[in-house]
């Protein structure tokens, strides 16, 4: 007979216990994104002894994001992304010269994300992103490097495919730009990259990425 009570007290617990997680709403949430983004073209023109142009090749991207949920369809979050790739550039220095310069693209950005309801496992969601792009260049040809940090923004558009309250599927994506007219121009040379020219250039990638949310 107590051994029935105690069942029977254990089951009613884990029942309560599971509707109010299920009604209790999180707060936090962990996003996690990898994806594919692809080429962009620069270049910028001062006068014929002053100018580069050049590809920021396409790759892989990866990123984390920690959102902190305002209401039960509004989120606020700050992310990082970061891609390696390659910037195939053609330069005037004393002649005509090109570098495949190494760089490494990182953004740190925070956004307002809007999710919409469905009657579905789908939650689609929209967000706009403002922050800083951080540019790290390595020249193969001297080995030297240098870095340039600059306002940047972007758009996103995707969906969650929720396999539980506090894990989901995620797909997304994102346009990001990195505007290089703030305050001046800059210029790959041999150096690595450099501030300079007045003129600019302003990079411009989109993408797409998957992941997994994970709420708590």
């Amino acid at each position: 007979m107590k051994l029935l009570f105690l069942v029977t007290m254990l089951t009613i617990s884990m029942q309560i216990a599971s509707a109010q997680q299920q009604t209790t709403p999180h707060k936090f949430r962990i996003n996690a994104l990898a994806g594919y983004v692809f080429d962009d073209s620069f270049d910028s023109y001062y006068d014929a002894n002053s100018y580069y142009n050049g590809v920021l090749q396409g790759g892989f991207q990866w990123g984390v994001g920690l959102e902190y949920m305002v209401r039960d369809v509004y989120g606020v979050e700050l992310q990082y992304l970061r891609q390696d790739t390659k910037g195939p550039v053609t330069y005037f220095q004393n002649g005509v010269k090109n570098t495949n310069f190494d760089l490494a693209v990182n953004y740190i950005l925070l956004s307002g994300n809007r999710y919409f309801k469905l009657n579905s496992p789908l939650t689609p969601y929209a967000g706009i992103m403002a922050g800083v792009g951080i540019l790290n260049i390595d020249n193969p040809d001297n080995g030297r490097s240098s870095n340039a940090t600059k306002f940047s923004w972007g758009v996103k558009g995707g969906t969650n495919i929720n396999v539980s309250s506090r894990f989901a599927f995620k797909l997304q994506a994102q346009l990001l730009s990195a505007v290089q007219g703030a305050g001046g121009g800059v210029y790959f040379g041999t150096g690595g990259l450099s501030t300079g020219l007045s003129t600019y250039s302003t990079i411009l990638q989109f993408g797409f990425s998957g992941g997994i949310a994970v709420s708590f």
